[in-house]
């Protein structure tokens, strides 16, 4: 066991946590974009559901990422491993996170007007990218640095 464990477990945790997060905002927010709807006796959309789990997809990013750094422990330094995992979980945390509060304010203005669906979902999928960058950027430094 090397001390670059630490950084193959960050990668994943951190990752988790931020979707956490992310996912916990959006579903505040969707809860009471439901609740504006049953007061005015309006149909509440189901479809804020695709808003609430947008950021859980950063959690298999930091699992991808966990699995290259396990494969890479014995060729590459434990130095590299652990900030890696920790750079590179807190990086796709931190983009699940800011994907949760944007997922937010979707959920309240997609309930509200009940337009602009697709314009929301590609201002996530941005917001999302940054994860996927770090994901494909740092694999090709692991296999770089191995």
């Amino acid at each position: 066991m090397t001390i670059g464990m630490l950084g193959i477990g960050a990668a994943l945790a951190f990752a988790a946590m931020g979707s956490a997060l992310g996912a916990g905002a959006a579903g505040m927010a969707a809860i009471g974009a439901w609740k504006k709807c049953f007061a005015q006796n309006r149909p509440a959309p189901f479809t804020l559901i695709a808003f609430v789990g947008a950021p859980l997809t950063q959690t298999i990013y930091g699992y991808i990422l966990m699995n290259t750094l396990l494969a890479a422990k014995s060729s590459a330094p434990d130095w590299f491993v652990i900030g890696a995992g920790i750079f590179g979980g807190t990086a796709m945390g931190l983009s699940a996170y800011a994907q949760g509060k944007a997922a937010a304010s979707a959920s309240d203005a997609f309930a509200e007007t009940g337009k602009g669906f697709g314009n929301y979902l590609m201002v996530l999928g941005l917001v999302e990218t940054v994860a996927l960058f770090v994901m494909v950027f740092l694999m090709g430094a692991v296999k770089a640095a191995s």
